[in-house]
């Protein structure tokens, strides 16, 4: 939604130019690189396909300022570099001409990446559900090696809270409807807070779902866009992937933690946990529209985002969500 009257913060991120991209990268490798240059869809960062002279593919992505610290995308790379040298499927960045993975520009934080085709799946048959389970294991033995002190802790009395006092600082919500959003947001976060209490929490993808998942013929699957990594328990990278709530998703669910067992164990009493990580997700997402809004004046997700009706919508899609917390889930089998 944009605002009237607010104009949008022109940064040298905003104004990225080809020559400026390209010219970049072939400081950054020390190779000369072709005039390809095309832009690649994030909501977020600013995203560049471009090609080395010999033909090789690269990425180079600008993270999007005061969104995370340098220490913090720092801790996503190496946790790539971590999985990669453990030859788990991702895409790692590549070490730049002065050995570092992170250059600088005018504040910029950015990176190069291997190009790594490949497309996203609709849906998985069974034998892809239990690979699934086995590649997401293999990244959950890795990321409980290290912690990641500058990335967000899923615990809801700390990211969670701090989200909520983003949004209600900063102006979007209408005088009327600010007390009804802050009471079904207060009552979330006290209704899950004791369910985090003793759960493990290690460095996980964060944000693992069907379109950060791609699907190279005669490969594993490759697990892309590390963006989002957080320090959280392990089900927050398995509840996203679930064809719709967990008591309809049995079959999913079982198949992905055979092969998710396959390699580390699933503490399943953390499947109570879907739903109040779901909420924290919705609030989460509110929070990062907010940014947008205060950054740019208008946020790129949401074409209503700040009006009244979209507050009514999510003041009751956060009630129901509630509700379906205190319900907690439905017995199904043995897990």
């Amino acid at each position: 939604m944009k605002r009237s009257g607010e104009q949008k913060n022109q940064t040298a991120f905003h104004i990225l130019t080809p020559d400026t991209v390209i010219t970049l990268a072939e400081s950054a490798l020390g190779v000369p690189f072709s005039n390809l240059y095309r832009p690649c869809n994030s909501y977020i960062n600013r995203v560049y396909e471009l090609e080395q002279a010999d033909g090789t593919g690269r990425i180079i992505k600008f993270y999007r300022p005061d969104r995370w610290t340098r220490k913090a995308i720092q801790e996503e790379h190496e946790f790539l570099l971590e999985l990669a040298g453990q030859e788990v499927p991702v895409i790692a960045p590549l070490r730049l001409k002065d050995g570092s993975t992170l250059g600088k520009f005018k504040g910029i934080s950015y990176a190069l990446f291997p190009k790594c085709g490949g497309r996203c799946l609709d849906e998985f048959n069974d034998d892809q559900w239990m690979e699934l389970g086995r590649l997401i294991a293999r990244i959950h033995n890795v990321g409980a090696v290290h912690s990641a002190k500058s990335r967000i802790s899923l615990v809801p009395d700390v990211s969670t809270r701090k989200q909520v006092d983003t949004i209600l600082s900063s102006g979007q919500i209408p005088a009327d409807l600010t007390n009804p959003f802050t009471g079904v947001v207060n009552e979330i976060i006290d209704e899950i807070q004791p369910l985090f209490i003793k759960t493990e929490m290690i460095r996980l993808h964060g944000d693992c779902h069907f379109g950060n998942i791609i699907y190279r013929p005669g490969e594993s699957f490759y697990l892309i866009d590390f963006d989002d990594m957080v320090v959280g328990p392990p089900v927050q990278d398995f509840w996203m992937l679930l064809p719709g709530l967990l008591d309809d998703s049995f079959v999913e669910a079982d198949l992905f933690l055979e092969g998710y067992e396959t390699f580390r164990r699933f503490d399943r009493r953390t499947l109570r946990l879907i739903e109040p990580l779901r909420a924290m997700r919705y609030i989460h997402y509110i929070a990062w529209c907010v940014h947008q809004v205060r950054e740019d004046g208008e946020t790129r997700a949401i074409e209503d985002f700040g009006t009244p009706l979209y507050w009514q919508n999510e003041i009751k899609d956060l009630q129901d969500q509630l509700e379906r917390i205190r319900k907690g889930p439905a017995p199904i089998g043995n897990m």
